[in-house]
């Protein structure tokens, strides 16, 4: 049933997350009332109010006024204040996704899930259709720099959304079509092993419409077994799609080019050579979001050599090998790696990117949990950076695990290949003095690594001021 948004009061707990503040611009666009709270003041509070929607720094129970809906942030805890108000005035509360599928309701829905590359191939499919004239409405975890916003209400009949399969409430939105890009463990807080988040993604298939698609990488270990599984089932109702180097992709990728600031292949889809896709951002692993992309938009409706064109306009998504300046030749780059597959990739970039110079990473681990089960793979992921900086663990939501430390990590490296240190300003001197012209610094991790890049920049300015 479609809600009336004209009669929603909304009051968001948690609304300067990345999810949920884009929901709350989605809702406010569509007319209802919106309100909302955070823990901190934020430039996406900031964006908020811009848009009159009210704003909470501190979570009060009298923030939620007269609100009819509240909708909560996974992180918040039972004991918060509003929602403790909420429940006794019985108040319909609802959780981030559930929120986001009741706008979902009568548009042509794509979920794009996937353990990396979701909200690189969600803003590429975005600004493909915008450029082919959808207009869709979307919902994206990081700001794309093309239109400066992480969400939008748009005119159009589609509506594009990234699924996040950490807490498995992707199986929340029943979309038209969906992209899996690949399959890994990860969520090791809410998921014991690859069986779980094997069951999770195959739970998040049987949600999709009948009559809609599945959009799935064939050169995925992950995905290919579900790709056998859907092409076994004979009642399945969706139209399989698959995409990447595979010989029996239906978008094949080859000629793969990949330089510093751009990368390119030919593009044969369903025996048809459409020709070259060419990239503005780099990565191989790039090329392979982009055919996710082009699979789903051909789905959609939309011409293909459209896509294409609309493909080489995209510039990015923040914090996904985003360049925050160029010092005196050294080149300092924000990253949201934060598992040892996408660190492997993002240094890979980082590689061709420098070219002949060296790589230098600060890598701050994201979550307890995750560092201990994955220590071994961090070390030989972050050996390909000529010399990496371990910062402590970021919490982030969970209590510390005894003797899991970044430490357990540099354990496992070649010790002069790192430096463990948790103190964030010796770590910007360090690197800052390291660093020559031709080098490139790159801070990784999801957690407030990213706030380190500005100083590193401010620290190459200053020493070059003083040379």
């Amino acid at each position: 049933m479609t809600r009336d948004w004209s009669q929603t009061r909304a009051h968001f707990i948690g609304i300067g997350g990345s999810g949920m503040s884009g929901i709350a611009r989605i809702m406010a666009a569509r007319g209802a009332s919106v309100s909302g709270s955070d823990i901190h003041d934020s430039s996406s509070l900031k964006g908020l109010r811009s848009l009159g929607i009210t704003v909470h720094v501190g979570h009060n129970a009298d923030n939620v006024g007269d609100a009819n809906l509240v909708i909560r942030s996974s992180a918040i805890p039972p004991e918060n204040p509003e929602l403790l108000v909420a429940k006794s005035r019985d108040i319909e509360i609802v959780e981030r996704a559930e929120a986001l599928a009741a706008l979902m309701i009568g548009k042509r829905s794509v979920a794009i899930a996937g353990t990396h590359g979701k909200t690189t191939t969600t803003s590429m499919l975005t600004v493909a259709l915008q450029h082919c004239g959808f207009d869709p409405s979307f919902s994206i975890g990081a700001t794309v720099r093309n239109s400066g916003t992480n969400a939008h209400h748009g005119s159009g009949d589609t509506f594009i959304v990234e699924a996040d399969e950490s807490d498995g409430s992707f199986t929340a939105y029943k979309p038209l079509g969906a992209i899996v890009t690949n399959i890994e463990l990860d969520h090791v807080d809410n998921f014991k092993n690859l069986d779980e988040i094997n069951k999770i993604f195959r739970d998040f298939v049987k949600t999709i419409q009948a009559g809609g698609f599945i959009v799935l990488c064939a050169d995925d270990p992950g995905t290919q077994s579900l790709i056998n599984e859907l092409r076994a089932s004979s009642d399945s109702p969706l139209n399989i799609l698959t995409y990447g180097e595979d010989s029996l992709a239906d978008v094949k990728l080859d000629r793969i080019v990949v330089g510093p600031k751009s990368a390119s292949a030919r593009v044969v889809m369903k025996g048809r050579v459409l020709g070259e896709m060419e990239l503005s951002i780099t990565g191989r692993h790039n090329i392979l979001n982009a055919a996710g992309a082009l699979a789903a938009a051909h789905a959609l409706g939309a011409n293909p050599l459209d896509v294409i064109a609309g493909l080489k306009l995209f510039t990015g998504a923040r914090r996904r090998f985003e360049i925050k300046g160029v010092v005196n030749g050294i080149t300092v780059i924000d990253d949201y790696g934060h598992h040892p597959t996408e660190i492997r990739a993002t240094l890979e970039t980082a590689r061709i990117y420098a070219g002949s110079g060296r790589v230098f990473a600060v890598f701050q681990p994201h979550r307890y949990s995750r560092t201990q089960a994955f220590s071994s793979d961090f070390a030989k992921a972050l050996s390909a950076a000529d010399h990496t900086y371990l910062l402590e663990v970021y919490a982030a939501s969970e209590q510390p695990i005894a003797g899991v430390t970044s430490s357990l990590i540099a354990s496992k490296m070649d010790k002069s290949q790192v430096s463990y240190e948790p103190s964030m300003p010796v770590v910007v001197d360090a690197v800052s003095r390291m660093a020559t012209s031709g080098d490139l610094i790159i801070t990784l991790g999801a957690g407030d690594v990213s706030a380190l890049g500005p100083l590193i920049i401010h620290n190459l300015e200053s020493s070059n001021a003083h040379s």
